[in-house]
C-alpha cells in the first residue's frame, strides 16, 4: 500500500518533517506569524549516514586491481505537484519530501509567504508529493519560461526569479565574526554525513552565529538548499540573523536563492563562478568562499565581516576530514 504523508499545517519541528514512509497528521497553529516558541538548537537537524535508504555498498577494482567496496548514495526521482499542476520531476535522496517540495516551489516563486498550505502528501511507492494550497495556483505561463542552469542534478530557475531580486533588500546589521566563522567550518566538517561517508552528494547548512542548526545533504546542491528554506517556512524561521553554509559551488542560482530567503550571508568551501559574484554584489550579499581551516576569501559584503579572530592561533584542516574514497575488502578502517 502506498504510504503518505499528510500535513496540515505548514507549522512543526523538523525532527516530525518527512520521516520516511511515515503517516503523520499535523495540527493548526499561529506559528508563521510569532517567533518560534523553543529556539532551534545546535543541528537540531543533522546528516543521517547510517540511514540504508540513502546509500548503498558497490564492489569494484582499484587502481591496483585490488577489489573495493564503495559507498555510493542513492539517487531516485521524485515528481512535485502543486495542486493539480505536475510541477518538475527532482533527483534526489529521498529524504524530506515534503521540505525539498516546499522550499523548491517557495524559490521557484509558485509559493508565497503569505500561502496556506493546507496539505502534503507524499506517496513513496510512486515517489510523487504533492502540495495542496488554499490559493488556485496556475504557473503555465512560468513553466514555460523554465530556464536551465548550472546547478548538478538539473537545477532550474523559472521566469522572472532574476527580476524579483532588485525590490530585495538584505539585513545591514547581520555581523559574521570570522571566529564565529572558524568554529563554524570545524563543526560542520566533523560532524558524519554522506559527504563525508561517501561524497557524489552536497550539504548545506543553516547557521546562527557559531551553532549550525539545520544540516541538510542531496546529490544536488539546489536540492539541499531548497529543504532548508522549506524548513524555515514550515517552521517559521526569521532569516536576518542567519548564515548559511554550503559545500558546493558559489553560482547564480546559489546566490539567487540564498537571496530569496533573505540571509545576508553564504559561506562555502568551495570557489566562485563570476555570474555568481556580479549578482551578489548587486544584492548586498556577503559572499565568503574557499573556507578552509583558516583560510577564506571574500569577495562582497566585506563590511558584514568582524576580523576578531586571531590566525596565528589557528590550524589548517586536518586532511582526515576529507570525503572518504573506496576501501579494499576486508578493511575494518574506520
Amino acid at each position: 500500500m502506498p504510504r503518505a504523508l499528510h500535513v496540515q499545517s505548514p507549522q512543526k519541528t523538523a525532527t516530525d518533517c518527512a520521516i520516511r514512509g511515515a503517516s503523520t497528521n499535523y495540527r493548526q497553529n499561529d506559528a508563521r506569524t510569532n517567533s518560534l516558541s523553543r529556539p532551534l538548537k545546535q543541528f537540531q537537524v543533522r546528516p543521517t549516514p547510517d540511514d540504508p535508504a540513502l546509500s548503498v555498498t558497490v564492489s569494484g577494482i582499484d587502481h591496483d586491481r585490488r577489489e573495493v567496496d564503495t559507498i555510493v548514495v542513492t539517487e531516485l526521482a521524485l515528481t512535485l505537484f502543486l495542486n493539480a499542476r505536475e510541477i518538475v520531476t527532482m533527483m534526489t535522496i529521498g529524504d524530506h519530501p515534503d521540505l525539498l517540495a516546499v522550499g523548491f516551489l517557495l524559490n521557484q516563486g509558485m509559493l508565497q509567504p503569505d500561502d496556506q498550505i493546507v496539505g502534503i502528501d507524499y506517496e513513496e511507492d510512486i515517489a510523487t508529493v504533492v502540495v495542496r494550497t488554499a490559493r488556485e495556483t496556475d504557473y503555465e505561463e512560468k513553466l514555460k519560461k523554465k530556464v536551465q542552469t548550472s546547478g548538478c542534478a538539473q537545477g532550474t530557475v523559472f521566469g522572472d526569479l532574476l527580476e524579483e531580486l532588485d525590490g530585495i533588500e538584505l539585513s545591514q546589521t547581520a555581523r559574521l565574526k570570522t571566529s564565529w566563522l572558524y568554529a563554524l567550518t570545524k563543526k560542520i566538517n566533523t560532524e558524519p554525513s554522506l559527504y563525508l561517508k561517501a561524497g557524489a552528494i552536497h550539504g548545506c547548512v543553516l547557521c546562527k552565529k557559531d551553532e549550525p542548526l539545520v544540516y541538510m545533504e542531496d546529490v544536488g546542491r539546489h536540492n539541499a538548499i531548497d529543504k532548508i528554506a522549506g524548513f524555515m517556512f514550515m517552521n517559521a524561521v526569521t532569516p536576518e540573523d542567519k548564515i548559511f553554509y554550503t559545500t558546493g559551488r558559489l553560482t547564480s542560482e546559489m546566490i539567487i536563492k540564498c537571496v530569496k530567503m533573505r540571509i545576508p550571508i553564504l559561506v562555502s568551501r568551495s570557489g566562485f563562478t563570476a555570474w555568481g559574484v556580479e549578482l551578489a554584489r548587486q544584492a548586498g550579499l556577503t559572499l565568503i568562499g574557499r573556507a578552509r581551516g583558516k583560510r577564506f576569501v571574500c569577495l562582497s559584503g566585506i563590511d558584514r565581516v568582524e576580523f576578531d579572530a586571531d590566525t596565528g592561533a589557528l590550524e589548517e584542516e586536518d586532511r582526515k576530514h576529507a570525503r572518504k574514497g573506496s576501501k579494499p575488502k576486508n578493511d575494518k578502517t574506520p
